[in-house]
């Protein structure tokens, strides 16, 4: 019995470059399914940081070929936490592969919802482990090359509750008085810091906003490209995603005002 085929594997993980891991991943699926394109989306993202790892995916995700999504952020190898399949949008047409850990909740979400999702347990469709701590090369890459290969999601294990699978926990920002309290979801390479704001909500704040940062309070313009502000200059405008952005031009915002991932900062108006 052959369901759906997928021709393209979109692959994200915690693994770096440094190591062979990524390379190994490609090669099982590479043995299994010759006929896939693995498309490498990110590997340096920071070690076990599941949380950062899921807004990156969710990021990526409706810009992703369909086809099948490999993501491993798995602090949790090797216990009892669950090796899951995902379908998402219309008649399986992505799947989600990954720890049921909380990284693929937010994506999922960002398709539509899951449709129907497995847990990974049939050892025909996995390598024989020489050690329980690289599922990504003896169960998720596996599974992702013979889903590519139209194996039936439902032939590599037992059927579980969509509902039951881990949700994430994205942080939402707060109207808090006049102000709003938000919390920085990422920094890009060039330090942009990314907000959990939209930018409709932060529209009555008007064109200057207060930025303060624990005892701190800097002004920032709202402006719509880097261009338009001064070297130096502090700025909000709605990045590449949609969502409100601290930044400074061809700086960093991050190391001028100190911020992190997770970091925690108040908008408010300047009158």
């Amino acid at each position: 019995m052959s369901a759906r085929r997928y021709e393209t594997i979109s692959f994200l993980s915690d693994y770096g470059h440094a190591d062979e891991f990524v390379g190994v991943v490609h090669s099982v699926i590479r043995s299994l399914a010759p006929h896939a394109v693995v498309i490498d989306l990110v590997h340096d993202l920071p070690p076990f940081d599941v949380r950062g790892a899921s807004l990156a995916l969710s990021r990526v995700v409706q810009y992703v070929a369909p086809g099948i999504v490999l993501a491993i952020v798995d602090p949790g190898v090797g216990t009892t936490r669950r090796a899951i399949a995902a379908e998402v949008g219309d008649d399986g047409e992505g799947v989600l592969i990954g720890p049921d850990n909380g990284l693929l909740a937010p994506a999922a979400l960002m398709c539509g919802g899951v449709t129907r999702a497995v847990e990974l347990t049939d050892p025909r469709y996995q390598l024989v482990p020489p050690g329980p701590t690289f599922a990504g090369r003896d169960v998720f890459a596996p599974a992702a090359a013979h889903l590519a290969c139209g194996v039936p999601i439902t032939e590599l294990g037992p059927t579980v509750d969509p509902h039951s699978l881990t949700p994430s926990l994205i942080p939402l920002s707060r109207a808090e008085g006049d102000g709003i309290a938000a919390e920085v979801l990422w920094v890009d390479r060039f330090g942009n810091c990314q907000l959990n704001v939209d930018p409709d909500d932060a529209a009555p704040l008007g064109d200057v906003v207060g930025v303060r940062v624990g005892d701190e309070r800097r002004s920032a313009r709202r402006v719509r490209a880097f261009g338009d502000l001064t070297t130096g200059q502090l700025g909000l405008l709605v990045d590449s995603y949609g969502l409100l952005a601290i930044v400074v031009p061809q700086a960093s915002a991050a190391h001028e005002l100190g911020l992190e991932p997770g970091a925690t900062l108040r908008l408010e108006p300047l009158g």
